[in-house]
Formats: structure tokens, sequence, C-alpha cells
């Protein structure tokens, strides 16, 4: 009776941190999506640094709560992740800028394989033949409802391709620190933020000036702008913390394959908030079918064989006990 409780308390756990990202994740969405196209705050590198600013602070309350102990994560790895993170954000970015939104969508679309072929190469990962599939119905779906037109230039195929190799190495990153330095999400956070925020804070302002050529401290601030601004800001904290957790208790494949999810209710929710134009059976049939692969990864993903490691062995610090990752996936099911 022990194993069925514990396995169906991982399981309420694992639904609970999904919805916390989802939930999350798409308020974020259209908040900044109102914040950019009805108030013209175009400075998304910016607002960014004032997400992982408000995430900082956050961590180091946390901290003072007692969910954060002190941990050591080395600054050679600490470097890398901020260096994945940022050039993630930047190329996403210049990315949506340079391309069409079609190819856009290609390249999000693309961050699933290339998250397969880290797994396989780096944790020597095996999927089975119905976790394949089931990933390939997943981007057949979101490709029928979200792609239009494609048109790919060079600058735009560049940036996209650092866009989606940083993002899925940064993603990737995070389960590996998690595992390596028996990480808990609240303690990861608390090291990478930091960095995040003041990077993107020095470098923002002049990223979105060289994209927009306007100047964030010239910007026409209203009442109504700063209000979603400091919204945008308090839903981020939620956002990163929840990508953490999710990352940490699924893969970055899981992480993308579900995320996907987001993009159809981002879509529904575009149709019920902005509008209901581009609502149309295709895009009806391409919902469909995505969630009928994200339901079918879960269950092939999930199954024995679905998915699993050839071989592998996690080199850490013989001086960490498995004491400190408990507590701090204790501290991570307390969110």
């Amino acid at each position: 009776m022990a194993p069925a409780s514990k396995a169906d308390k991982k399981a309420s756990l694992d639904v609970a941190s999904w919805m916390f990202n989802v939930t999350t994740s798409v308020g974020i969405i259209i908040v900044n999506k109102a914040l950019m196209a009805t108030y013209g705050f175009s400075f998304a590198t910016t607002l960014t640094g004032l997400h992982f600013t408000t995430t900082t602070l956050m961590t180091l309350v946390l901290r003072w709560l007692g969910y954060i102990q002190a941990s050591h994560l080395p600054l050679p790895e600490l470097l890398k992740f901020v260096l994945f993170a940022n050039f993630s954000i930047v190329g996403m970015n210049v990315s949506l800028m340079w391309n069409s939104v079609g190819f856009y969508q290609i390249a999000k679309l693309s961050m699933i394989p290339v998250s397969c072929f880290l797994e396989v190469v780096f944790d020597k990962v095996r999927y089975s033949r119905d976790t394949k599939l089931s990933i390939a119905v997943v981007l057949m779906g979101v490709a029928v409802c979200t792609v239009t037109d494609v048109s790919v230039n060079t600058k735009g195929f560049v940036a996209a391709f650092i866009a989606v190799w940083s993002t899925s190495l940064q993603q990737y990153y995070v389960h590996f620190l998690q595992r390596k330095y028996s990480l808990g999400s609240f303690n990861l956070l608390g090291h990478t933020a930091p960095a995040q925020a003041a990077s993107l804070l020095i470098f923002g302002p002049i990223l979105d000036y060289w994209l927009t050529t306007k100047r964030v401290d010239t910007y026409n601030y209203s009442l109504a702008s700063v209000f979603l601004i400091v919204l945008s800001c308090t839903i981020a904290i939620g956002t990163n913390l929840s990508q953490f957790i999710c990352i940490g208790r699924f893969t970055a494949v899981s992480f993308q394959v579900l995320g996907h999810m987001k993009t159809i209710l981002v879509l529904i929710l575009g149709f019920f908030f902005f509008g209901k134009e581009g609502l149309n059976l295709q895009v009806v049939l391409g919902m469909v079918l995505a969630v009928v692969g994200m339901i079918w990864y879960g269950n092939a993903s999930s199954k024995p064989g679905g998915k699993e490691r050839r071989s592998y062995s996690m080199p850490s610090d013989k001086s960490q006990k498995h004491g400190l990752l408990s507590e701090s996936e204790e501290n991570d099911e307390k969110v």
C-alpha cells in the first residue's frame, strides 16, 4: 500500500507542478501581449531583466524563510548556464523580429528534436517507437495550427539557430545541474537569477535600442503600463520557479512536448480576448491533433522502455549526500 501511496503523491505533485507552470506561462504571455501591443512597450530584453530582478528578490525572501539552504554551484557552471540562458532570450527576441511568424514557429518546434538529441548524446537515452511517433504527432499538430507563411533569410536563420540551440542547452542544463550538484529548484534559481538579472539589466537596454531604435528611459510610462509591467514581473516569479521545478521533476524533452499545451491555450485565450478571426477548421484540427499527441506521449514515455537510459553515471562530489537532494525536493513540494 505504501508504494502506491508514494506513487500517487508523486503523480499529484507532477500535475500540480505542471499546472503551476502552464498557468503562469500563459498568464505572462497574455499580460506581455497587452503591454506591448496596446501600450507599445517593446523593450522585451529589459523586461526580462526586470523579471529576473523580482525573481532574485523572491529567492532572498525564500532564503530568509529557510526554503533555500546553503549550496555550492561552481562559477564556471554558473557562467555557462547564464550564457546559454541569455543567448536564448536574445536569440528568441531577434528571431521573432527578423523572421516570419511561420518560420519562428518552425524554429520553436525544432527545439524538441534538438532536446532529444542532447539527451541521446549526453544521457544515453533511448526512445521507444511509440514515444517517437507521439512526439511527431505533437509537432505535426502544433505546426498545423501555428505555422502559416514561411519565409527564410540568412540573418533570420542564424538568429533562429542560436535561439533553438541555446534554449535547448539551457533547459537541459537545468536538469543536469540539479542532479549533478543535488540542487533543488529554489537553490538553483538562487544561484542563477541574480547573475541573469544583472547581465540583462546592463545589456538589455542596449540590445533593445539596437532592435527598436527606442530608449527604455524615454518611454512614455503611464499608470496602466506600469501596472502591467509590475504584474508581468510578479507572474514571472512563478514562471521562472515553475520552469525549474518542472524540468527538475521531468526532463527537457518532456517539458518541451507538454509545453506546447501552453501554445494551444495561448491560441484559445488569444481568440477569446483578442478576436476570433484566426479561428478556423485547420486551427481546430491542429489543436486536437496536438492534444492527442501529448496524451499519447505521456502514456508511451511512462511505459517500461518508453524512455530509458542505456547507461548513465552522473559525476558528483562524494561529500554531497542524498539527504541534501531530498531536502531540496521537499522544499520544491511546498510551493
